[in-house]
């Protein structure tokens, strides 16, 4: 009997939670911090998760002075603030000590509204995907989580 990545992912404690490809190849994903929901990019070239400045009063994050210089997407040495002990919750999976790097998100959300996409509200990065040991199924898109 052979069982499929699903069945067998499901069957080893995992949750499963939808990926939508984006028109800019990007996978977007569903989450809550903080109990409140948005819209963000699955990134595993990032090394942190993400959220814009603008986002700070939506996810009520305690934002913090931050020496760390993000760079990515085209941009580098943009300022950064912090944000500790964070509640992300995705699908099923959830964890409270989520730490989160806030920066200008606007580069990002400009690049995707010109390919007719929608902005979004922050990125999940590798962070995130190690703490809930994340598998990700390309072909069928979805994100397996460990519960």
């Amino acid at each position: 009997m052979t069982t499929n990545l699903q069945e067998f992912l499901l069957n080893k404690g995992y949750t499963k939670v939808k990926l939508h490809l984006t028109k800019t190849n990007h996978f977007e994903i569903k989450a809550s911090i903080n109990g409140k929901k948005g819209l963000f990019i699955l990134d595993t070239g990032a090394s942190s998760s993400c959220v814009g400045f603008e986002a700070i009063e939506t996810f009520n994050l305690n934002a913090e002075d931050s020496l760390i210089k993000a760079a990515g997407a085209g941009a580098t040495d943009m300022e950064t603030k912090m944000s500790k002990k964070n509640k992300v919750k995705i699908g099923k999976w959830s964890n409270n000590k989520v730490v989160l790097v806030l920066f200008n998100l606007s580069h990002v959300n400009t690049a995707l509204i010109n390919h007719n996409a929608k902005p979004v509200d922050g990125i999940i990065g590798a962070d995130i995907l190690k703490k809930g040991k994340g598998i990700i199924d390309y072909e069928k898109k979805y994100l397996y989580l460990k519960l």
